[in-house]
């Protein structure tokens, strides 16, 4: 059976959507965050300490929007995956890598620096400036959904799933009030799907 070392609404919550849209069995493993720390006998299964961690046979996956196309490729056929034969296919691969590194990066920041580091050792300035980087690349978001109701190959796939993590994200970092017309829209879409809300309360009852 799958399994996933998880903490609660951090990005390993992109890998617990993607098992619920797949309706793959799996183990998940709920630790406090930050694991390193609170759960030190994790570095025995994870010398990172980081989550996700996704354990399949021999497989070991520790990032976070690779996981999803993992799942979508190891374990399909599925729609949630474009094909390398399909139109969009660099299309997704584009947001799926853009949901990590353009858009959850600089929320990072934004947190360490706005609510995890001790009172003496935040920096509202960085903290700021990183919002205002992450919100800008929002912009491109907005372009790609003036006319369309998902990223790419006219339905939804792991690209608005790992997409949809950093919105959720920005919510929970109060940015949201930012969001655009169809990034609000489209947010409502995604908190909709049964996956998402299986994956929620997935996290609740472990």
């Amino acid at each position: 059976m799958i399994e996933l070392y998880h903490c609660v609404d951090t990005r390993s919550f992109r890998a617990l959507w993607a098992l619920e849209e797949m309706g793959l069995d799996y183990r998940l493993h709920v630790l406090p965050f930050p694991p390193r720390v609170l759960a030190p006998d994790y570095l025995a299964t994870n010398p990172l300490g980081t989550v996700p961690l996704l354990i399949d046979g021999d497989v070991r996956m520790t990032e976070s929007a690779a996981i999803p196309q993992y799942l979508a490729t190891r374990h399909g056929p599925t729609p949630l995956a474009v094909g390398v034969d399909e139109p969009d296919y660099g299309l997704w691969l584009d947001w799926l890598h853009r949901s990590e590194a353009t858009l959850t990066f600089p929320q990072t920041i934004v947190l360490r620096y706005s609510r995890l580091e001790p009172e003496e050792r935040r920096l509202k300035q960085v903290a700021d400036d990183y919002a205002q980087w992450f919100l800008s690349r929002l912009r491109h978001l907005t372009r790609a959904l003036a006319d369309r109701e998902w990223l790419c190959a006219g339905r939804f796939t792991m690209a608005d799933l790992c997409v949809g993590f950093a919105l959720m994200s920005a919510r929970d970092l109060g940015l949201d009030h930012k969001f655009s017309l169809e990034i609000s829209a489209y947010w409502d879409r995604l908190a909709a799907r049964p996956a998402f809300i299986a994956a929620k309360a997935a996290q609740g009852r472990a």
